[in-house]
């Protein structure tokens, strides 16, 4: 499984099964264990998710050693007297486990007005050794200045709704990534051909695809020819799948020969002609 280097020195596996969207506030054990014996490492969850007692159980099911996975689970809403760390303590008994990997703040207008306080909070949680990393979702690159004022640790991660349709409108937010050595993370990446067909992408990807067949001599999908171009951006993706045989297409991008330098840049150009957004646009 090919990795990202996370600014704080720990790895992530390239692409995460997400147990949020098909599998929102539903029963998803079943599911992540069939992505763990079809190769997923990474399981992508949330608080908000209302499943990670499934996610956990999901992964005892799948008899994979906690030491071989990459757990990510996300803070929701904190209540009265509630902090980053004790909500985390609640998510590590759900999920079974004694720590995450990577633990995030999943919206930023959950917190109006205490941001910088609840940072502070998420590099408390690191400390105490709940979770190895820790990163925010779903911030537009206001807030991400917002925290990095008091910030002592960089947000690792910026999980946000990336693909070709929005990509020229995370450009404020891409700076701040690269400027920070924050790993941008891609949820909805294959929204243009799932949920956007018949938009002026449809013509290049299918280009692109059948050139890819012919270098590969084996069928490539559309879905690993934007994948492909999320990885080759370095993206860390995050995607979901209830069928076996869609799970073990997503882990064989990494065997998908790479796309040239003018077709990554003519999946962007052409992706720039229509700004199109499939989910909920962050609050400034």
């Amino acid at each position: 499984m090919p990795t990202l280097l996370l600014n704080d020195g720990t790895r992530t596996p390239w692409i995460a099964f997400g147990t949020g969207t098909a599998l929102y506030k539903k029963d998803a054990a079943d599911a992540v264990t069939v992505a763990i014996q079809n190769g997923f490492t990474h399981l992508d969850g949330a608080q908000v998710y209302e499943n990670e007692n499934s996610l956990g159980a999901g992964v005892v099911a799948s008899g994979k050693p906690r030491s071989e996975l990459y757990i990510t689970t996300k803070l929701a809403a904190l209540e009265p007297g509630e902090t980053p760390t004790s909500a985390l303590k609640i998510s590590l008994e759900k999920l079974g486990v004694d720590y995450v990997d990577l633990y995030l703040i999943h919206q930023a207008n959950q917190h109006v007005g205490k941001l910088k306080e609840v940072w502070k909070g998420m590099e408390a949680a690191k400390a105490a050794g709940l979770t190895k990393s820790i990163g925010v979702s779903n911030f537009t690159a206001d807030h991400l200045k917002d925290i990095l004022e008091v910030a002592t640790v960089v947000p690792a991660v910026n999980q946000v709704e990336a693909h070709p349709y929005v990509w020229k409108s995370l450009g404020p937010n891409l700076a701040l990534h690269e400027k920070y050595k924050i790993v941008t993370s891609s949820y909805g990446g294959l929204s243009p051909i799932v949920r956007g067909k018949g938009g002026p992408l449809d013509t290049v990807i299918k280009e692109i695809r059948i050139r890819l067949e012919k270098t590969r001599g084996s069928p490539v999908s559309d879905g690993q020819v934007l994948n492909k171009w999320l990885q080759q951006k370095d993206v860390l993706v995050v995607t979901t799948s209830s069928k076996a045989e869609r799970i073990r297409e997503y882990l064989d991008t990494e065997n998908v020969p790479e796309l040239t330098p003018e077709e990554v840049t003519l999946i962007e150009t052409t992706g720039a002609k229509l700004h199109k957004r499939y989910f909920v646009r962050p609050s400034a």
